[in-house]
């Protein structure tokens, strides 16, 4: 591991617990406030923001805008969390960035206090300075309100779909989570709200958005006409404009419909023809998301870890040969039995896994979780890859599915155990 590796590594996970965003100020004053001279826009959510966040930065750089993204957890290499126009940040100016900043944190009271995230979103506000980009789409970490994300004032804010996850953090109700999430809505600047959100979260965020005199957008999906879906991705019509992408499901194309009406947004701040929404979207792909990752037969990973997520891509299945075989890995510290039962009807065999992360359920325990519920699981061996290759030829002409973490999809793309974050 690098020295500026070690370093990060060396603050804590989750930092010391919060009540404000003091701590994530003090922490931008020291290094300079970079996200003064910036200019954002901000996505939070419980699933879908990763995949907004790509539509976004693949279209403004269609617009010939130079197009930051900061995103978590990383999957292959820690610096795929900062980019600049779809490339890394390289890991000269990595080094450069921590070292320069390195001096300033050690002399803050403050620095046992930081978080491994906050000393991270440093580190990218710098270089997207540095850059002089144009623009950055920002991911929240988790939840909104307390996130250090939350220290900028953005263009305007995305929430995509919201549901339970993180609810020692964030709340154990919907509402609870959904005030969270809308924590990021600023003063006077728009918002855009998944279309796919359930009247008991919409209701608190469109209260927040009103409380702060922020116009509300929420797509039309009354006004959305699906043209084909398929495992591949989908065609529809919005609004008289006839769109593709690549990312399948139905919730992909409630997360398209969220950047083509935030760029209708900042069509007021920046030049966006209709062309490079239709060319960024469906260029726009992300590792782990129902990505494709083998033919003959089919075989898919998913990192979708929560109840909600595993439900979308049940929907997903539907569309797929069968039988289904998956090997599943999850985290403990997720809600397993919930998120599995949403996936027992798609998948016909599962084959449970654990040691791709630090965090990660026993698979003897996860077998018996999905077996309790109705499901046929089989426990897997100590070799995950041995494990893919059985699946692979147990369901035949059918499909295998690699699911349940996106550690486990980051240890399918790397053959490496996720260190503990």
């Amino acid at each position: 591991m690098s020295w500026f590796l070690d370093y990060i590594s060396g603050f804590d996970r989750k930092g010391k617990p919060l009540s404000d965003l003091s701590r994530a100020e003090h922490l931008m004053k020291l290094v300079g406030s970079p996200h003064k001279e910036l200019k954002f826009i901000h996505v939070a959510g419980t699933n879908g923001k990763g995949s907004v966040c790509q539509y976004l930065s693949e279209i403004l750089q269609q617009c010939g805008l130079k197009t930051g993204l900061f995103t978590s957890p990383y999957l292959i290499e820690y610096s795929d969390r900062i980019k600049i126009n779809g490339k890394n940040i390289p890991q000269a100016d990595l080094e450069r960035v921590v070292e320069k900043l390195k001096p300033l944190i050690e002399s803050s009271p403050l620095k046992n206090d930081f978080s491994q995230f906050e000393i991270t979103q440093a580190v990218a506000f710098t270089y997207f300075k540095e850059q002089a980009t144009d623009v950055a789409v920002l991911e929240t970490g988790v939840g909104g309100l307390l996130d250090c994300t939350n220290v900028v004032t953005p263009l305007l804010s995305v929430i995509t779909s919201i549901s339970l996850d993180h609810t020692a953090i964030l709340g154990d109700s919907i509402p609870q989570i959904a005030f969270q999430k809308a924590g990021i809505i600023k003063e006077n600047r728009p918002c855009v709200l998944s279309c796919s959100n359930a009247a008991e979260a919409a209701d608190v965020v469109k209260k927040t958005a009103a409380e702060k005199k922020s116009p509300l957008i929420i797509p039309d999906m009354k006004r959305c006409k699906i043209i084909s879906s398929s495992v591949s991705g989908s065609e529809f019509e919005y609004k008289g404009e006839i769109y593709i992408i690549s990312m399948p499901g139905v919730h992909q194309i409630e997360n398209a419909l969220c950047a083509i009406e935030a760029c209708n947004i900042l069509k007021n701040r920046f030049e966006i023809p209709a062309d490079a929404v239709k060319v960024g979207l469906e260029r726009a792909k992300l590792i782990g998301r129902t990505e494709i990752v083998g033919k003959d037969p089919l075989t898919i990973l998913d990192g979708g870890h929560n109840p909600d997520g595993m439900a979308k891509l049940a929907e997903v299945l539907k569309n797929v040969p069968k039988p289904v075989v998956a090997v599943i890995g999850m985290h403990r510290d997720k809600n397993v039995r919930t998120a599995v039962k949403n996936l027992l009807g798609a998948v016909d065999l599962f084959i449970t896994v654990d040691g791709f992360s630090f965090l990660d359920e026993d698979k003897y325990k996860l077998a018996e979780i999905i077996s309790s519920q109705g499901g046929n699981a089989q426990v897997g061996s100590d070799d995950i890859f041995s494990d893919i290759k059985k699946a692979r030829e147990l369901s035949q002409s059918g499909t295998a599915l690699i699911c349940g973490s996106l550690y486990l999809a980051a240890f399918y793309h790397t053959g490496h155990r996720q260190p503990e974050k």
